[in-house]
């Protein structure tokens, strides 16, 4: 079965061809990066005309590599949800034409199943590493940070999650009081290579493990107030500013991480999601996963970054267990997460 998948839900219009094993046959992104940069943040009207503008060429591009076009597509999957509302009903209604079109079935995807199963994919040429169900996921970027129990594709679970800024909006954040520009996650992720601990500038937010929830806004507010203290420094100053910043996000990412791992008792750690690319974090994952005996999963960088590989196999996995959508419609926040109860020997009671 091959199903052309569509994502929209931010600023990456993307369209990609993935069967029910996860093989990807196509995977085309159009990036906005160049629209949005000089607003140092994604301007959701402009996102939306942007999608409108590169949808169609992108889903062409990811079909032509199937001989007879779309009469080979056996079935479409489309982001729902969440993401912004404008940007997801550009893809959503492209969706909807064209399985109504070629009469073919359609499904709706959560964007974040879509991540949380990423780690799946494998394209030509690369060497298939994935985990076993159950398995905790970190799902990090820059509108989500949360970490999940996959018991499997169809059973996910929240865990914890920010209450209030998401991971890598801390670090486009930090970058733009910086002035290093937008995105600026990968810049801070440069500098920080660079920089020394010796001094850690910052603490490290919600550091208790009595709860696996996040916190990024006041780590935010001491850099703002550390900058208007002392300014923005140059050289190897302003490297060691990233990596103290960087060092209080990406403990607190991995501490959290692992303690779920710990009390769940599932010794497979899963990091996805754009931030999941950091590679402070995944060194960071690494040694704390290697001392605790954790297996440790990263998907490559393409496949932690929206994508629609992702999405389309999330709707493979649906319509092989014979499950298909009418109308799927928009959603701008998740409706399908809530907490899990626990027993105070941290195992996880049924939901009722």
């Amino acid at each position: 079965m091959i199903v052309l998948g569509i994502e929209s839900s931010c600023d990456e219009t993307a369209a990609a061809l993935v069967n029910e094993h996860g093989d990807v046959l196509s995977d085309v992104v159009a990036s906005q990066i160049d629209v949005h940069a000089e607003f140092g943040g994604i301007v959701p009207e402009l996102a939306s005309r942007a999608h409108i503008r590169n949808i169609v060429p992108v889903i062409r591009n990811a079909v032509s590599v199937l001989p007879g076009g779309f009469s080979d597509v056996d079935a479409f999957a489309v982001t729902q949800g969440p993401g912004l509302v404008g940007a997801l009903l550009v893809g959503l209604q492209t969706a909807k034409s064209l399985a109504w079109s070629v009469g073919r079935p359609l499904v709706g995807v959560n964007h974040l199943d879509g991540h949380l199963l990423a780690v799946h994919l494998r394209k030509e040429g690369e060497s298939r590493r994935a985990p076993e169900y159950p398995y905790i996921a970190l799902l990090a970027s820059g509108g989500h940070t949360a970490i999940y129990r996959v018991q499997s594709w169809s059973d996910i679970r929240l865990l914890g999650q920010t209450r209030d800024d998401a991971a890598g909006e801390a670090f486009d954040k930090a970058a733009k009081m910086l002035s290093l520009g937008y995105p600026g996650g990968p810049v801070v992720d440069r500098l920080a290579g660079e920089g020394c601990l010796e001094q850690k500038l910052f603490s490290v937010p919600m550091p208790s493990l009595e709860n696996l929830d996040f916190s990024f806004s006041g780590l935010k507010s001491a850099l703002a107030r550390h900058i208007e203290l002392r300014g923005i420094p140059g050289g190897r100053g302003l490297a060691d500013l990233c990596a103290s910043f960087q060092f209080a996000v990406v403990e607190a990412l991995v501490r959290k991480s692992v303690a779920a791992c710990k009390t769940q008792g599932v010794p497979r750690l899963v990091l996805t999601g754009g931030v999941a690319a950091n590679r402070g974090l995944r060194e960071r994952a690494k040694q704390s996963c290697l001392a605790e005996g954790i297996e440790l999963y990263v998907p490559p960088a393409a496949s932690c970054t929206d994508n629609a590989a992702m999405i389309a196999y999330a709707g493979a996995l649906r319509l092989a267990a014979g499950e298909q959508d009418e109308a799927p419609t928009v959603y701008s926040r998740d409706p399908h997460r809530r907490r899990g109860k626990f027993r105070r020997d941290g195992t996880l009671a049924p939901r009722t």
